[in-house]
């Protein structure tokens, strides 16, 4: 039998891109959670998925057959500022799969001990940032956002430390690469062209087929960033640390730290406790996807023959991010209005509605849930203000426009304060709250019902989460 079909192409590629090791065993794993669909798309055996030998292949305490573990090297630019070296400071590339679908897919183990990339970290995770990575991740697919996934989480039976003595854990983690802006900026900045080909061939074989030249690469990418975080916006989601090495070429959405969905609606929001200066804020991220995929042209240059016309080239590619984002932008908050155009009325529709939203902070999800019902009005405090907007849109949505928003705004997000609710009673042992919350959140489009109501309300002034944090 074989569990997982693993058919690795990444270990395949020159030597210095990534070292070569096994995760570190832990003391006494159990299982949190297994993604049975997941692993059905991803042709894993379901007998052995529930398995002691499955157990403790994603606690990293037995090999896959056929997996090839690595930890992958890349570089990256974090708040601005050049890191040269970084990589998979705690985690271990496992090896890919061919889906059931035909799609590659990348099963990383995430929390799995130190690497040569690991620096003074303990290479492990505690319980809460796997809890919260699964229950986001899992959201977001549901929500139809590009993201990793999560296939299964295990607890370790050892404690780590951060403030405190805290229960460790393991996540498995699927992607459809690992592959990211700071992958391409280490090898450029080594001047490692043999790396720097074999990386981009490799990109280009696995994600964008019908690129022929670096350009082609850059522009695909460009508009899959610019569709990507049009979604997050859509979703008031919040990432919380765009560096360049959170950055997938693949455009999913990766590397879910002191990420969160806002409550309270402003386009100046940080969550993120090491974002100090606000520059992951809400508003903000359009613009630093733009920036990212600039450090990405940056790193294609010495692939070109003639570096001032590529720099020309790659200006130009680089700067359409603006017309991508726009144009999916306004898809996006135009479906959720339901609105028949994409129109410059549309837009300032749009815009109206937000700022309304931000000068009596209302609740982002909850107004767009109820926009069309007779409770629209009451997340407003300026209600003369909502009936004169509301008016305006009556008159520019389409006949079927319940029908296309009910697809298009969730009634149910994954909110900070429940999120931290499901940790507290994690880390106690009670994990009912984690597997309650994850069966709603990844049905975000169903009416709300008596068990439902309750996760859509926003949370109290005592239970306002103001910051999250990053699981190193």
């Amino acid at each position: 039998m074989t569990a997982i079909p693993f058919d690795n192409t990444f270990a395949q590629l020159p030597a210095q891109m990534f070292t070569t090791l096994a995760p570190t065993p832990v003391k006494a794993p159990a299982w949190i959670a297994r993604n049975d669909d997941l692993a059905a798309t991803l042709g894993i055996d379901a007998e052995w998925f529930g398995s002691d030998e499955a157990l403790a292949v994603f606690a990293g305490n037995a090999p896959a057959a056929g997996s090839h573990p690595l930890a992958q090297l890349y570089a990256a630019h974090q708040f601005g500022h050049w890191n040269p070296q970084l990589g998979d400071g705690r985690a271990i590339l496992l090896g890919e799969v061919v889906g059931t679908d035909g799609l590659r897919r990348d099963i990383q183990l995430k929390g799995s001990g130190r690497t040569p990339y690991s620096r003074s970290g303990d290479g492990r995770s505690w319980l809460g940032p796997v809890l919260r990575e699964y229950l986001v991740s899992e959201a977001m697919h549901a929500m139809g956002v590009p993201t990793t996934r999560a296939l299964a989480a295990v607890s370790t039976g050892e404690d780590v430390y951060r403030e405190a003595r805290l229960p460790g854990a393991i996540l498995t983690r699927v992607a459809q690469s690992h592959i990211r802006v700071g992958t391409f900026q280490v090898h450029a900045s080594r001047g490692d062209i043999e790396a720097l080909t074999a990386l981009f061939e490799h990109t280009v074989a696995r994600h964008y087929p019908d690129a022929k030249t670096p350009n082609d690469l850059l522009h695909a990418v460009v508009q899959a960033q610019a569709e990507l975080v049009a979604k997050w916006m859509g979703l008031g989601f919040i990432h919380g640390v765009m560096n360049t090495d959170n950055c997938s070429v693949a455009g999913e959405t990766i590397d879910y730290g002191p990420c969160a969905f806002m409550d309270n609606y402003h386009p100046a929001k940080v969550f993120s406790s090491i974002d100090q200066m606000g520059r992951y804020a809400y508003g903000n991220q359009p613009g630093i996807a733009a920036w990212n995929c600039a450090q990405l042209a940056t790193s294609l240059i010495p692939l070109m023959p003639d570096r001032d016309a590529a720099i020309t080239q790659f200006t130009e590619t680089v700067n359409t991010f603006a017309d991508h984002y726009e144009a999916a932008y306004l898809d996006v908050f135009a479906t959720k209005l339901g609105l028949a155009d994409r129109t410059a009325q549309d837009r300032a529709l749009i815009d109206n509605l937000l700022v309304m939203m931000a000068d009596g902070g209302a609740d982002f999800t909850n107004v767009f849930a109820t926009l069309g019902t007779d409770a629209a009005v009451d997340q407003f405090t300026d209600r003369d203000g909502f009936a004169a907007w509301q008016a305006r849109w009556v008159a520019l949505r389409t006949d079927d426009h319940l029908s296309t928003m009910a697809r298009a705004n969730p009634q149910i997000i994954p909110r900070n304060h429940q999120i931290e609710a499901v940790i507290t009673a994690a880390v106690t042992g009670d994990l009912g709250p984690f597997h309650k919350l994850l069966s709603v959140i990844t049905q975000p489009y169903a009416p709300l019902d008596e068990n439902r109501e309750a996760l859509a309300i926003p949370p109290t002034d005592q239970e306002v989460v103001t910051q999250t944090f990053c699981g190193t």
